[in-house]
């Protein structure tokens, strides 16, 4: 703390980057500031929600950079995050990518649907919001505009050039011009102007049906029913066909939420919604989130936002238009942003609530039934072997009724020999808690042991008699079908009465389900390593590709061990690592 302390008094009043770090020295938040010194120090002064508390609990050093302007500290921090992705800050990683249609700039262009916008020189569109909607939008356009289809030029016509989708540049020559037209109209089409194309076919199919055409007059009538009910069938709300994003947001109890309404061609097509822990004021949350947005979403002409404080430095770093909009229909749509954010973040923090009110009830259920203190951490073990071959052991943590899997250890047993479920309880709770006294790591407040009295007791012998320690402990009995069963009392080795539609007990069946899990997955893995590695790696001339090519071949060891030289020469073995196979699988 002294060493922050020195640093902090240093820090300049200059605007720049600041990126915290934990205790290995791993980036954990970046963030940016107009003047680094109060930024910074305002993390270590004052008060701050859970969030943050937690976030600051972890920075053990920090560096800053230094930015001659704030749209300079804008594009650091948004390079920043992308390149380090801390995992504190909004990292967008699991927000869809909608599709878009892509003219692609080509000799001969084709239209595509696309999840990347790429800085390409082609032409983009959308979102959509769904792969289904560009589906539709490019079924029409493909009947209204015959642009390439292939990906590489073949040698012959195909099937869309006799369907008449294709003008086939792989054999006619097609002028440049004819396929700037089409671009043009493609381009003027999606940007509204399909009221035009809708028009000129009406009178097609008029001239069709005058002419006695009715197949081609039923062609232009399908294709006009296309328009209209894929492209006007959303509501308008502007009718001036500027792309536009409209941005709302939220902020609670240490949670922010952002909405965004993409309108396009004065339509609502989509909206998306971010809900992410905030650590930082929103003003400046909102600056970050906009800044990573546009790393994976096309940018439209125009942004609507609520007032945004540094909004004339987000424009010029974007490159987009930023609106606040005072009234009319845009004013509307803003407020229609912000309102959905508060209703979005209203059921998020009630169902976080709920949740919590849950785990709380559960754990205090547990700390009364067992005449314990509130156990806000517990840790749990289980053992797994087959008949004591590769004995291994597992713990997992629950904190305040949730999974802490950094916490998580794993054991191969060093000491026991043969199938002793005590043996292992007593070494692998001596090994965990030795290395917690020594290091001074946290103890738990309950340990569950997976078994009964005999390996409670076995845990109780390490733990009182060998570490001196006196820990509340229990255990977790199954019944024939492997179901949590029974909770035992590690001081009299008695059932507690626990309601079995309790939260207590649901919380115990997910913990020993979890201990389970994670026990049998790292058996698993040992187990199959050890058995495949005994069997072929001592063998030389057989390595990795070669034990994998001769399982894929013979399907099990007993199959390969039963096969001749001649079979094993057949599995593209040579004839003297085929040898040494039969020699050391016949022993």
């Amino acid at each position: 703390m002294n060493k922050l302390k020195e640093k902090l008094a240093l820090l300049p009043n200059d605007p720049g980057c600041y990126l915290m770090k934990d205790k290995d020295g791993v980036i954990i938040y970046v963030g940016k500031a107009k003047v680094l010194k109060n930024r910074v120090k305002s993390y270590f002064t004052g008060s701050h929600n859970a969030k943050t508390q937690r976030l600051v609990s972890e920075i053990e050093d920090f560096e800053y950079i230094v930015t001659s302007s704030n749209i300079e500290a804008l594009l650091l921090e948004i390079n920043l995050i992308k390149k380090h992705q801390p995992k504190y800050n909004i990292l967008l990683k699991d927000d869809k990518q909608y599709p878009y249609l892509k003219i692609t700039k080509e000799k001969h262009p084709r239209l595509l649907i696309t999840r990347k916008v790429l800085k390409d020189g082609a032409k983009y569109f959308g979102p959509y919001p769904n792969a289904g909607a560009a589906s539709e939008v490019k079924k029409i356009l493909d009947r209204l505009y015959p642009l390439r289809k292939c990906d590489t030029m073949p040698k012959q016509v195909c099937l869309y050039y006799h369907i008449g989708q294709c003008l086939a540049p792989c054999v006619n020559k097609v002028p440049q011009s004819e396929n700037d037209k089409m671009i043009q109209e493609i381009t003027h089409f999606l940007n509204g102007g399909y009221q035009g194309v809708k028009k000129d076919l009406q009178q097609k199919m008029q001239k069709a049906s005058e002419e006695l055409d009715f197949e081609r007059a039923k062609e232009y009538r399908d294709q006009i029913q296309d328009i209209e009910t894929i492209m006007e069938k959303q509501k308008i709300y502007l009718n001036d066909f500027v792309d536009r994003d409209v941005f709302g947001y939220a902020v609670k109890d240490g949670w922010m939420c952002v909405q965004v309404f993409f309108i396009r061609q004065g339509k609502l097509i989509e909206r998306n919604v971010s809900i992410f822990p905030s650590y930082n004021d929103e003003q400046e949350e909102m600056t970050s989130f906009l800044g990573q947005f546009y790393e994976k979403n096309m940018k439209p002409k125009e942004i609507l936002i609520t007032d945004l404080e540094e909004k004339d430095i987000v424009s010029e770093a974007l490159g987009i238009k930023i609106i606040t909009p005072k009234k009319g229909e845009k004013k509307k749509l803003v407020d229609l942003s912000m309102k959905n954010a508060e209703v979005a973040l209203h059921e998020k923090i009630a169902l976080l609530e709920k949740k919590e009110e849950k785990t709380e009830q559960a754990l205090q259920e547990l700390a009364n039934s067992l005449k314990i203190e509130f156990p806000n951490r517990i840790e749990a073990f289980d053992n797994s072997n087959i008949q004591g071959v590769n004995p291994v052991s597992a713990m997992v943590v629950f904190i305040d009724g949730k999974p802490a899997k950094k916490d998580y250890r794993k054991y191969k047993l060093k000491t026991v020999q043969g199938p002793d479920d005590y043996a292992s309880m007593q070494e692998v709770v001596r090994r965990r808690y030795t290395k917690a006294l020594k290091e001074s790591l946290p103890l738990p407040d309950l340990i569950v042991i997976d078994g009964g009295k005999g390996q409670i007791n076995a845990a109780k012998e390490v733990l009182e008699d060998e570490l001196g320690l006196s820990i509340p402990l229990c255990g977790l009995v199954k019944d024939e079908k492997h179901n949590t069963n029974e909770l035992l009392s590690g001081e009299t080795f008695l059932p507690i009465p626990l309601p079995k539609k309790s939260e207590a007990f649901y919380l115990l069946q997910r913990i020993q389900d979890e201990v389970h899990r994670f026990a049998i997955t790292f058996f698993r893995q040992t187990h199959s390593k050890q058995t495949f590695k005994s069997v072929l790696d001592d063998i030389e001339g057989v390595g990795e590709k070669r034990k994998k090519q001769l399982l894929l071949h013979f399907g099990s060891l007993q199959k390969m061990k039963e096969a001749s030289v001649e079979e094993l020469k057949n599995a593209g073995m040579p004839e003297h690592v085929a040898l040494k196979i039969k020699e050391a699988l016949g022993k």
